[in-house]
């Protein structure tokens, strides 16, 4: 048997506030923004680290529970999984990490759009977020891409991703998203 208190010193040591696992589903993510809106309170943030993180928050549960496809996400055990974690560094920094399984026809057309994301400034994000949302192009899953300019923009900083392939048909997507004061 795993030794939970290891387990939970490791999650300790790592500053990690909360970490799941499991089905993406709207209780859940009306639970964890609850949950850290609560913590958030108790650590006595500034309004505005609290409204950033809490922004980026909902947008990274949105992502997760609105581009998770049936066939993406069939895992071993046949259930719908998705990881999250948000943690605080010693320094006050955020990390807000996702990951979920992502159909490997799928992992380019993301990626370009990630590095094309990493690729431009504050203003060159708030002029591509106009031209999308202008655009009117919506994805099968009723967004238009917007969540990942949004995140990029309200965290000031570029999103660090990874894509590790699990088979030829899955690859596990990672993605964490830093916030600082």
């Amino acid at each position: 048997m795993i030794n939970i208190h290891d387990f939970y010193n490791k999650m300790e040591d790592g500053n990690i506030m909360l970490s799941f696992k499991g089905e993406v589903t709207s209780d859940l993510l009306t639970s964890i923004l609850q949950i850290m809106e609560t913590k958030m309170e108790t650590l006595s943030e500034p309004p505005k680290i609290k409204k950033k993180v809490y922004n980026i928050l909902v947008e990274c549960l949105q992502n997760l529970y609105h581009h998770i496809d049936e066939d993406d996400i069939t895992t071993k055990q046949n259930e719908k999984s998705a990881l999250f974690m948000i943690r605080k560094s010693e320094e006050g920094e955020y990390s807000i990490m996702t990951g979920n399984y992502i159909a490997e026809e799928n992992v380019e057309l993301m990626q370009s759009r990630l590095d094309l994301i990493n690729g431009m400034d504050k203003d060159e994000l708030k002029t591509y977020y106009k031209e999308v949302l202008n655009n009117g192009e919506m994805s099968a899953k009723g967004g238009g891409g917007l969540g990942m300019i949004d995140i990029a923009r309200k965290s000031g900083k570029k999103l660090e991703y990874n894509f590790d392939a699990v088979d030829e048909q899955f690859s596990f997507f990672s993605l964490n998203i830093k916030v600082a004061q």
